[in-house]
């Protein structure tokens, strides 16, 4: 199949471009604009409480809700507020709610702490779910302007923070996110590819490529986000220009570098292209279809992020997969031995030893390099034991913006819960009116719950069927401590509700602890579920039932030292509280799918050398020495790519980009150049069990660099190269020639 389907784009490569450019054009024209969300309680799914109480509280108190914006005002000299200050409060307040801002439904009284250093006025402007219109983003901006205007030439200083602010800024920041690590993703690709293969053809390739890839898959993404309704994560975008370049390189350099092996090895170069993507193309789609499967797993995930999130990056390397087997193919065969140009290095072999010398080390001592690197991956993973989640996705912005200043303003004079209050609804499901006295003695219980700051009175809607009691908490929202509050104590002080009444609890903090709830749901379902059915691929490419069981216990052994590594730097030394929720399958995804990557090249090629008639230990030897160089620059740049996630600013990001970044250095430097081939040698033959596919081929009985003659034994069709032949079989009698002497060669 890959034979036909090399010869098929080598032989009519300017009908595969013009395919590429017409599809790119329809698909980028009719293609709606992708919308985003930035709230958390747009992921949960109706069956949680949290999201019940949003909807009762909608249903019922519809102008009851937490205010959208905050206008916090405090005086420049940190000096109580005083009877002056009160009076613009109020005439701000007044001024605010004639000027009729589209979108804002009321403006609140404005209101003063206990000790008299922050002023607060609610601005109520609802919005559906977390996503921002342009005029509710407008809104926020206008209404920032006109305070800006009100308080120039006072004592005070004042600036709008709340949940739309906060979603407006992380728009913003991610915005400029996204042009940081485009810049840095495509400047770091031509770097390292400049460096590799020193010309730069080859290094604007990917980038010009790939550069249209990324707009046809936004177009497929944003289409499909709208046939179903999928709610994309503000920072999946962000992700995806990393998951285009990275992966979108990676297969490059797993094609360019078999391409430039078979024209060393003296074929012409439309041959070599061909040849390249019959061998190694096998390679790269199983390696694609395991990172498709991983990620289409997340749509058992409960959270409608990861529903969102697992197709949009399917659809994303996937489009990735066909470009590199026709488009990228396509181009090269066009411009031949040109995309070198200029230099001549592909005409030789590279006189560096490097991997040739790992790669006999390795063969002489499988036991060692099996030892020290799997006991350097179990050291780092005892620290994944301290792993703590953080449920809010507004710490993907910097702290340098309007929202999150003034949030820690209003923290000088409120109770830390005080910005995101909690509430506690009842509702009488018969319709009967709720007794006065009951609501009075409930609303005392819940007073007296440890860790509950203040209660209002009970706010009765209609005829007394449903009411609402607003808690601020005494820590922060998002807090350790405030989703125990919401969880323990304060679940149990609800659930004794008057009656004939159902309590539900809502606000952003149970919100939370829903999403923890649902995290563990989705750790006992979509780990398992994504492991095995990549678990499946590898059996079906390697025709073992032994080698994916190791591959994956080196990839699980992976995941797990890249969160203890993760956790040792964010929790550790830099002191965060946590770790982001979404953190941990992200990253198992990433490492396990994209890790998985290499692992496949390696064992591929170990199966290849196998097949030459080599043993298991002179098999890993030549597999490192020919395979290393391609792993190495492809989880360099992959790694590197990842890596620039950090230059987004935001705690999010940066630790996604570690994470990320940290495990595919170790799914292509420890798992497969030391572990995985290590193992391989160890294990012997039996790897291959029951498939045999360790066994080599026969032995052709033609010239060796002629094409396979119709009705060999084989089973391949006229016409179709034999990998087994030419150069390899002149390698495979010089090795049993010069055993362990051989020089490696460095692929650079």
């Amino acid at each position: 199949m890959f034979a036909m389907l090399g010869r098929t784009v080598v032989r009519h490569p300017w009908r595969v471009i013009a395919l590429w450019l017409v599809a790119a054009v329809v698909i980028i024209g009719f293609a709606p604009k992708l919308t985003t969300t930035s709230s958390e309680v747009s992921f949960l799914p109706d069956h949680y409480q949290s999201v019940q109480a949003q909807h009762l509280q909608e249903k019922e108190f519809p102008n009851a809700a937490t205010p959208a914006a905050l206008v916090v005002v405090e005086p420049l000299d940190s000096r109580p507020l005083t009877a002056g200050d009160l009076s613009w409060l109020r005439h701000a307040q007044h001024v605010l709610a004639s000027q009729h801002i589209e979108t804002v439904s009321t403006v609140d009284p404005a209101t003063v702490s206990k000790n008299r250093l922050v002023g607060v006025i609610g601005v109520q402007m609802p919005y559906a779910q977390g996503q921002l219109t342009t005029t509710q983003t407008d809104a926020v901006l206008t209404l920032r302007r006109d305070v800006a205007s009100l308080v120039k030439g006072t004592s005070l200083r004042a600036g709008v923070t709340g949940s739309a602010a906060v979603a407006v800024d992380q728009q913003s920041s991610g915005k400029a996110a996204l042009k940081v690590v485009a810049v840095a993703t495509i400047g770091l690709i031509l770097a390292l590819l400049l460096l590799i293969f020193r010309s730069p053809v080859i290094a604007l390739l990917p980038v010009v490529a790939i550069g249209l890839v990324s707009e046809v898959a936004d177009g497929l993404i944003a289409s499909l986000s709208k046939a179903f309704g999928m709610h994309v994560d503000s920072t999946v975008t962000t992700m995806l220009v990393v998951v285009l370049f990275g992966v979108g390189t990676d297969y490059v350099l797993f094609l360019m570098f078999r391409y430039r092996e078979r024209l060393r090895g003296g074929v012409a170069a439309k041959q070599g292209m061909i040849e390249a993507v019959t061998r190694v193309g096998p390679a790269i789609a199983t390696a694609a279809g395991a990172v498709i499967i991983a990620f289409l797993a997340l749509t058992l995930s409960s959270i409608t992020l990861f529903h969102s999130l697992g197709p949009a990056l399917a659809v994303a390397v996937a489009t990735t997969l066909l470009a590199g087997l026709t488009l990228i193919p396509a181009i090269a065969s066009l411009l031949g031995t040109r995309v070198f140009w200029p230099s001549r290095a592909w005409r030789r072999e590279p006189e560096s030893a490097r991997f040739g010398a790992i790669g006999d080390a390795l063969a002489r001592h499988p036991g060692r390099f099996a030892a020290v690197s799997a006991g350097f991956l179990v050291a780092l993973s005892v620290a994944a034991l301290g792993f703590h989640p953080t449920f809010t996705l507004n710490s993907g912005q910097t702290a340098t913006t309007q929202s999150a200043l003034y949030s820690k303003v209003l923290l000088r004079g409120y109770a830390a819960g005080a910005a995101e209050p909690t509430d506690v609804y009842l509702e009488s499901p018969a319709g009967t009116a709720i007794p006065p006295a009951a609501l009075s003695a409930y609303g005392h219980r819940l007073a007296r719950v440890p860790g509950v700051a203040t209660v209002a009175p009970a706010r009765v809607a209609g005829h007394g069927t449903a009411a609402d009691f607003r808690i601020v908490l005494s820590h922060a929202a998002q807090s350790v401590a405030a989703m125990d509050t919401v969880r323990g104590p304060l679940q149990q002080a609800a659930d004794r509700a008057p009656a004939g009444t159902k309590p539900l609890i809502g606000g952003i903090t149970s919100v939370y602890v829903d999403l923890e709830t649902a995290m563990g749901h989705d750790y006992a379902l979509v780990f398992p579920v994504a492991a095995a059915l990549i678990l499946l691929i590898l059996a079906l490419l390697l025709r073992s039932a032994v080698a994916p069981w190791y591959l994956m216990g080196a990839v699980g052994l992976g995941f797990a030292s890249t969160l203890g590594a993760t956790v040792l730097v964010f929790q550790d030394a830099a002191a965060q509280s946590g770790l982001t929720f979404i953190l941990p399958i992200v990253m198992y995804l990433f490492v396990v799918a994209l890790g998985t990557d290499y692992n496949i090249l390696m064992v591929s090629r170990l199966r290849e050398e196998a097949r030459e008639g080599r043993d298991p230990h002179r098999a890993a030897a030549t597999s490192v020495r020919h395979a290393g160089p391609t792993i190495a620059a492809a989880g360099l740049i992959l790694a590197g790519t990842f890596a620039s996630l950090v230059l987004a600013g935001g705690t999010t990001l940066s630790q996604m980009g570690f994470a990320i970044s940290f495990g595919i250095a170790v799914a292509a430097f420890v798992m497969a150049m030391f572990l995985t081939p290590s193992l391989t040698a160890l294990i012997g033959h039996a790897a291959w069990w029951p498939g045999h596919r360790d066994e080599p081929d026969a032995a052709p009985s033609h010239d060796p660099g002629s094409q396979e003659p119709e009705g060999r034994p084989g089973g391949r069709q006229p016409g179709a190269w034999d990998p087994d032949a030419g150069r390899q079989t002149a390698r495979r009698l010089s090795d049993r020639a010069a055993g362990a002497a051989r020089v490696g060669t460095g692929g650079a």
